[in-house]
């Protein structure tokens, strides 16, 4: 096993194919990622491998490049298949791999999953595709229909390993790499190596090549961590508190479940915030709906679960909001990876209630990281943040506008009722900002006192599944993980069926006020505006 820091190897030293390093180069990509470093090399020898690395590392060039250099254009028939948890990411890493083959000629790649007219992709599997990018149980579904033979197949990928095996897909994953041609190469990408991962390498693979990269590569160092004790009741208030006091252009808010992303997205959309939520229950056309409107600015907020958000790599995304701490370790990292890309800075807020410290402690650990306690910001810190970006507006206003006639209007109003000309803007600038926000009480830290007979069982309770990070290379995945995400996507082919079924939009369309919320500014901007004037 080999461990880097950094990766220093540049595309053009890397000996791949010309015609994909001019893509390659195209794309803006001149230095490889560690993962890519040590994958590629290994890859193009034929090797198999064991690659473990987090999501956002370069994994997809990692693979793709040498699964393009081992098709034959020639051949318009099946040669690599690259399986994936989400409809999402296979998308996302058949658009990626596109891109790479842009001046490969005759190399044709489909994305096939559930949602979408099996119909539809038969046509385009007839026309000669060289590489598939999906589902384990729509590949699964093709291959028990003949429509992907697996003769020519070079290369097989799992990406994302172990997502798909909490999602349930074991078995399908073990029917389709019992399908494959006895002659091929074989490549596993997981963020962690549970028992089942180890298990299917063992029966699968052949003298395999681990390479690893490791989380810390990933925590980005521009994003500042914090966390706030909050009551459970109070999260969803504490949440606008943030979005109002730090005002991000763009965030992301992730919850455990899909029930609870409908509910805040509910409660978000009721306060007059632009959000949308995203998780397993919607269909392929309502998730990219969604995803576009938060791509293109129109959704300031997008609420989603892990698995929901999956292949999500939108830039510029100011702050992650953990409504729920996550289940596994992994996902903080996933989720704070989400903001201070490409070298900005980024915002990583955290709820949390009760013994839900021991879990802060325990991703401080595992993570190598700091997470500072901050306080909720109160009324009076909303108040004056809400009423400098009215001020600068005004004053932007009154520098851009002839007012003369709205002055004479609101003079000769006030002389008729007896109203001063302050009384009047106070009037506007409540009716703007609305009622003070009320004070939400603060959670007292957990004593170590109150851990005593049933209180300590539960401690211990709450820390198993982070303290199975150390254990499953021995014991597997725990039940506390598969519990976790069982409200979150289904653990049987029977129930994968359902959830790849098109369900119905929930009605969140009422907006209570949200179209006339004003496009808020930074804090600051008041003062800034008098400090250029004087």
């Amino acid at each position: 096993m080999e461990e880097r820091e950094e990766s220093k190897l540049k595309y053009m030293d890397s000996g791949i194919h010309p015609d994909v390093l001019r893509a390659v180069l195209e794309m803006g990509f001149e230095v490889m990622t560690p993962i890519q470093e040590q994958a590629i090399p290994v890859l193009l020898e034929g090797k198999d491998i064991i690659g473990q690395a987090q999501t956002g590392t370069g994994k997809t060039a990692a693979f793709a490049i040498p699964m393009i250099q081992r098709i034959d254009p020639g051949i318009r028939k099946p040669q690599g298949i690259i399986l994936c948890p989400t409809r999402e990411l296979a998308m996302q890493a058949a658009e990626e791999i596109r891109k790479l083959t842009k001046y490969v000629h005759g190399i044709k790649v489909l994305p096939v999953y559930g949602g979408q007219d099996i119909g539809k992709q038969i046509r385009a599997l007839s026309q000669g595709v060289q590489i598939i990018v999906g589902t384990p149980g729509r590949v699964m579904d093709h291959l028990r229909r003949h429509t992907i033979k697996t003769a020519h197949i070079k290369m097989i990928v799992l990406d994302e390993a172990d997502e798909m095996l909490n999602m349930g897909f074991r078995e399908d994953i073990e029917t389709v790499l019992a399908d494959m041609p006895q002659e091929h190469q074989m490549a596993l990408f997981s963020a962690t190596m549970p028992q089942a991962i180890l298990d299917i390498t063992g029966t699968y693979q052949k003298n395999a090549v681990y390479v690893k990269v490791m989380p810390k590569e990933i925590t980005v160092a521009a994003i500042k961590q914090a966390y706030y004790r909050v009551a459970k009741k109070d999260k969803s208030e504490a949440i606008c508190r943030l979005l109002d006091y730090y005002q991000p252009a763009r965030s992301l808010i992730f919850c455990n479940t899909k029930r609870m992303v409908d509910d805040i997205t509910g409660y978000l959309k009721d306060k007059g915030y632009e959000a949308e939520g995203l998780h397993g229950d919607l269909s392929q056309n309502q998730r990219d709906t969604v995803m576009n409107l938060f791509r293109n600015g129109r959704c300031r907020i997008l609420i989603a679960t892990d698995v929901a958000a999956r292949g999500i790599d939108v830039s510029g995304v100011d702050a992650v909001f953990n409504y729920d701490v996550p289940e596994d370790i992994e996902y903080y990292v996933h989720r704070i990876g989400r903001t201070g890309r490409a070298g900005r800075k980024g915002r990583a807020f955290t709820l949390i209630s009760g013994r839900e410290i021991f879990k802060i402690r325990d991703i401080e650990k595992v993570c190598h990281t700091t997470i500072k306690e901050r306080k909720i910001p109160t009324p009076a810190d909303i108040t004056r943040i809400k009423s400098g970006n009215m001020f600068a507006q005004a004053m932007e206003i009154m520098e851009q506008k002839d007012l003369s006639e709205l002055q004479k209007v609101i003079q000769k109003a006030a002389e008729e009722n007896g109203f001063s000309i302050l009384d009047l803007a106070a009037a506007f600038m409540q009716m703007s900002m609305g009622d003070e926000p009320e004070e939400i009480q603060e959670e007292k830290p957990y004593e170590k006192g109150r851990r005593e007979g049933r209180g300590r069982r539960e401690g211990r309770s709450s820390r198993a599944g982070y303290d199975r990070r150390e254990k499953r290379m021995v014991r597997g995945q725990s039940s506390q993980s598969r519990r976790g995400r069982k409200g979150e996507e289904a653990s049987s082919r029977g129930s994968r069926g359902r959830r790849e079924e098109e369900m119905p939009l929930r009605n969140n369309q009422d907006k209570k006020g949200g179209k006339d919320r004003k496009k808020e500014k930074s804090g600051k901007g008041f003062e800034k505006f008098i400090a250029k004037k004087k």
